[in-house]
């Protein structure tokens, strides 16, 4: 089977549409870009309409098509994961090697943490990163990472209604998280047990870019519970340095 035939017609259909309106010295309507694809008006006019709904395009009072505000979400998102990723991935070259230990970095996306980038010495049995992988940040040591540089209006606003748990030990409601992310601000770095995955542990930093703004967190994942506390400080610590170390490569003035 070759590649074309895998692919699914109406998102290829509208990639086309998409490029198109992107690459037009004037603004198209419907039937031009009917004209140019050789669809159906019918099927454009539908392409169109959904593209539209989905801020992908916007419709202009003379009829014609320019590209939509999504789009720009999309473009500031992957300079921004492609930056920071690579930077992570530079970091990582030339720090220390924790054994035993995945090193991620997560994003934020609405209330999920989503991994861009890993780095490992070797699998943890509990615990399977990929890019992509998302997880409610409420329960993640990279989201509360995140989210403790939050207000606390802006995270009851958000969590008016709390994800279902993953574990047993999973922070079970607003008022247990908010007491978490007081002690994630004093701390510095978020400690969390068994939340997502039980058997493991994570520690999550918070990572800034040239405005002081919280962009992503470094995640450190072990696949044990029972942490002696002199490992729990030094892999809190990596975590946090990991965390300035990219931030400063992002321009911030210092640490989180």
């Amino acid at each position: 089977m070759t590649l074309r035939q895998k692919l699914v017609p109406a998102v290829e259909r509208a990639s086309v549409i998409l490029d198109l309106v992107a690459e037009a010295k004037r603004y198209p309507t419907v039937s031009d870009m009917a004209r140019e694809t050789g669809l159906p008006k019918s099927t454009v006019h539908g392409l169109c309409t959904t593209l539209t709904h989905l801020g992908l395009l916007m419709r202009r009072s003379d009829q014609t098509y320019v590209l939509g505000p999504h789009l720009l979400k999309w473009s500031n998102a992957f300079d921004r994961q492609t930056d920071i990723a690579a930077e992570f991935a530079a970091l990582w070259d030339q720090s220390p090697i924790v054994d035993k230990a995945i090193v991620s970095l997560c994003i934020l996306d609405d209330l999920d943490v989503v991994f861009i980038a890993a780095r490992q010495r070797s699998a943890l049995e509990r615990f399977a990163v990929r890019p992509g992988m998302r997880l409610p940040a409420a329960f993640c040591a990279a989201g509360k990472a995140i989210l403790a540089r939050w207000p606390d209006h802006d995270i009851e606003r958000a969590f008016r209604s709390f994800p279902v748990p993953l574990t047993e030990r999973s922070v079970r409601d607003l008022g247990a998280l908010l007491e978490e992310i007081r002690q994630i601000r004093s701390d510095g770095v978020a400690v969390e047990i068994g939340q997502c995955h039980r058997g493991v542990t994570n520690f999550g930093a918070p990572v800034l870019n040239s405005l002081n703004r919280t962009v992503a967190a470094v995640l450190i994942s072990i696949d044990v519970e029972d942490v002696p506390q002199s490992v729990m400080r030094d892999l809190a610590a990596y975590a946090s340095a990991l965390a300035n170390r990219l931030s400063r490569r992002l321009g911030a003035e210092a640490g989180p």
